[in-house]
């Protein structure tokens, strides 16, 4: 048996020379016992395949030498440093946890137990979420977990750079009730003191971070009270090796070295016990190092050991102990035993209330994200719901004014049927209102994606309605004032736990172009709207005229919509701000639309319906003559000489006006008599005669033809009438010249005369069409009950 004392301290020339020192001057070695410092046992291990030799260490825990191609004769009584992260595993499935980051010191030890600890955690539904690693400086890396969220650290580093970890951890404030760190176990007791001085961290602050971490080591005896294969308990062993070590220098691998003794000696007892039950003639003592034979025979021996030891359950997985893993947490400054895992078990134990959280629970792996739909608030709803119900009533009564009075002069030179439409579009406006405000609180998920699309297109179609008839009828004006070919006169007509909103949003694939396309086309829309309010800014004839309006309705809407898209995106997480903007501009820019458009025609009508069209039939006439010639060389002389010219109409007409409002009271007088029985009516005065030929005078005014002239002036031109009191004998004879001028004849004559001379003469000054069919006054009405409009009408009444 070749038995040496472990390399305690890693000298590589020192160790290899020893190992083929005893090789060399033998005698031969049936196996090898030992090796601590990774270096030099790698080596070894390497190639003892070469010599047949196996080869157990009790101290050797670096990862590297589990692999059995490479090290094929390698055993170990101690578990790898590989062997924690079955054990960490069982301990974040144990509390839950899902989401954890790794912080790794840039040593290959460490960076191997990473990897595996990667191979371990995949597939088992726990998500590294963060890896980090550093050589010297360990805050950037935590700083960086940090803001990935990162509440589980598994970190790998030796004292020094712990020290410096948590230092780190206090700077970013993680630590306490939100995080929880798991480390390596294996540091040597108040392992923080010697390396404190080495930051600029105060020892409270670096205990307060430490505070509470998990630390994570081989178990270096076993905590059963079982006896072991020695006869005695961990615990009967422990006390008899303190008391035989004295004052010594104790190592938490002589439990593992005791153990690996009784290895070997079972090993030896179970390959002599397989010679002697096949071959009577070979013995342990024939080997060397080249019988292969033998050396395999040791090889399988080792590897089917099993018993209890001192360190637990001591049993092999192609050459790797499978032995007991404890987890202590740092406890008011000191390391308390909270659990172990058994590998060969795959069981973790929690002992009872021994571990500490500093919060009421464990640490959440992750912020808890608790998704929470924002909703329309209620009495928001309602309130814009209500805005939007008067809006329609007021829509609805400008309807109701629009096809009431449709007959009326104003609102056909207004163009109804437009209106009607104008109307039609404010009201869909209004009704996308209701359809905005309906989300998840009112609706399911397949209706909300219902009216995503109907409620954009009743908008729309509401938008393009409105300031469509709006524009048409503006166009119709321009087609009709602009086009110089035209000589027709106009017919009038937004403890641990994280809320993350749940936001419904109406989206598609191609969201941007279609955006693009309807901002596009409704703005072109709106363009077109301000060139035809420019281009018919001077028609003369304000019931046709709307460009005032139209632009005022284009720059309200233009304005509000710009600042409403933009609010409204900038307020896409808060759906009761967008709600309340997307509504408000709603309201507002129909609202504004359809009374810009309304009431003024309401207010006109109330008042005084006729200016609206005829109060400047002159300028207007004017205008056109002057675009149809094209002759004027100056614009302000034309419009000076309009102006004398009309003002002297105006005078003309008055004066005109005041002489028939005499000659009416006169003809009453007449009318009054001649309705008189004939009995008590038995003369005319002469100066009624007088005073009729005056009415018919005021023919000669108008540009008609002189054949048209009254028969009652001529008649009495060349019959002067006598005196109604005279008894001339003449009078009673029957002769056709006295018929004619009697009372009967003159009455008859009148009611047939007057109304023709009515329709004749108003034209001239500023009344009806000549062209006119019927009389737009009834001629049977009183003259007393006529009401003479302040402009250019005369009124002439008929008897």
């Amino acid at each position: 048996m070749f038995l040496r004392q472990p390399f305690w301290q890693c000298d590589n020339a020192k160790g290899l020379k020893a190992f083929y020192d005893a090789i060399k001057y033998g005698p031969n070695h049936l196996m090898v016992f030992g090796g601590v410092c990774a270096t030099v046992t790698s080596i070894i291990a390497e190639s003892l395949k070469g010599w047949n030799l196996v080869q157990l260490s009790f101290a050797a825990t670096t990862p590297e030498l589990a692999d059995k191609k490479k090290y094929p004769y390698f055993f170990r009584t101690v578990p790898s440093d590989n062997a924690v992260n079955p054990a960490i595993l069982k301990l974040l499935k144990h509390y839950h946890w899902k989401r954890v980051g790794t912080l790794t010191q840039d040593v290959q030890r460490f960076s191997e137990v990473r990897n595996d600890l990667t191979g371990v955690l995949y597939g088992e539904d726990i998500e590294i979420s963060d890896t980090e690693s550093f050589s010297n400086d360990p805050c950037t890396s935590v700083k960086k977990l940090k803001g990935n969220d990162v509440r589980i650290i598994l970190g790998q580093f030796d004292e020094e750079m712990a020290v410096k970890v948590f230092c780190c951890a206090y700077d970013e404030e993680m630590y306490g009730s939100k995080y929880q760190w798991i480390i390596p176990g294996w540091y040597e007791n108040l392992w923080w003191e010697s390396w404190i001085n080495s930051t600029q961290c105060l020892s409270k602050n670096l205990l307060a971070a430490m505070e509470g971490y998990i630390g994570v080591d081989f178990e270096p005896l076993s905590s059963k009270t079982n006896k072991t294969i020695s006869g005695r308990t961990p615990q009967q062993y422990e006390k008899e090796y303190n008391a035989k070590r004295g004052d010594g220098q104790s190592s938490k691998f002589h439990g593992y070295a005791y153990d690996g003794i009784w290895v070997i000696a079972r090993t030896l007892q179970r390959a002599m016990n397989y010679l002697n039950s096949t071959n009577k003639h070979q013995k342990i003592e024939d080997f060397n190092y080249t019988n292969h034979k033998l050396g395999k025979i040791f090889l399988n021996a080792m590897n089917e050991t099993r018993f209890f030891g001192v360190t637990g359950e001591v049993v092999f997985r192609n050459g790797e102990r499978m032995g007991t893993i404890k987890f202590t947490q740092f406890q008011e400054q000191k390391e308390v035993k909270v659990g172990e895992y058994n590998a060969v078990d795959d069981k973790l134990v929690i002992i009872n209330n021994s571990i500490r959280f500093q919060g009421l629970e464990p640490p959440k792996d992750k912020t808890i994200i608790q998704e929470e739909l924002r909703k329309i608030s209620l009495p928001l709803y309602s309130i814009l719901s209500a805005l939007t119900i008067l809006g329609m009533i007021m829509a609805s009564a400008f309807l109701f004014f629009n096809i009431k009075n449709r007959n009326q002069k104003l609102i056909k030179m207004s163009s109804p049927y437009m209106n009607n439409l104008i109307i039609l579009g404010g009201m869909l406006s209004y009704a996308s209102i209701f359809l905005f405000g309906l989300d998840g609180s009112f609706v399911s998920e397949k209706t909300f994606e219902t009216l995503c699309t109907v409620r954009t297109w009743i908008l729309t179609v509401g938008y393009t309605t409105a300031f469509g008839a709006m524009f048409a009828k503006t166009w119709r004006v321009h087609a009709i004032f602009k086009n110089v070919k035209m000589k027709k006169k106009p017919d009038p007509a937004g403890r641990d736990i994280s809320i993350r909103p749940i936001l419904e949003h109406c989206e598609n694939t191609h969201m941007t172009i279609w955006l693009g396309i309807v901002y596009a086309y409704k703005g072109l829309l709106m363009l077109f709207g301000c060139f035809l309010a420019w281009e018919t800014r001077n028609v003369s004839i304000p019931a046709l005229n709307d460009s005032k309006y139209i632009g005022m309705s284009v720059y309200n809407v233009g304005i509000m919509c710009i600042i409403g898209a933009a609010v409204s995106f900038l307020t896409r997480d808060q759906p009761n701000v967008q709600f309340c903007i997307v509504a408000l501009v709603i309201i507002f820019c129909s609202t504004i639309t359809l009374c810009l458009v309304f009431v003024p025609k309401l207010i006109t009508l109330r008042t005084n319906p006729d200016a609206a069209t005829q109060n400047r039939r002159f300028q207007f006439t004017q205008n056109q003559k002057k675009e149809d010639s094209k002759t004027s060389t100056s614009v302000t002389s034309v419009n000076q000489a309009s102006t004398s010219r009309l003002e002297g109409l105006q005078s003309e007409n008055h004066r005109l006006r005041m002489k028939i409002t005499e000659l009416d009271k006169d003809l009453e007088e007449v009318t009054m008599q001649l309705q008189d029985t004939p009995e008590k009516t038995t003369y005319i005065k002469q100066n009624h005669y007088q005073d009729l030929n005056d009415i018919l005078s005021i023919r000669n005014f108008t540009d008609s033809k002189d054949g048209e002239k009254a028969i009652l002036k001529n008649h009495l031109d060349q019959n002067p009438p006598a005196q109604w009191g005279s008894s001339d004998p003449s009078r009673t004879s029957k002769d056709p010249i006295e018929d004619i001028n009697s009372p009967e004849h003159i009455q008859r004559r009148l009611s047939l005369q007057l109304p023709i001379l009515h329709h004749a003469y108003l034209p001239s000054i500023g009344g009806v069409d000549a062209s006119c069919a019927s009389p737009c006054v009834s001629p049977s009405a009183s003259p007393r009950h006529r009401h003479v409009p302040p402009s250019f009408r005369v009124m002439v009444s008929g008897l």
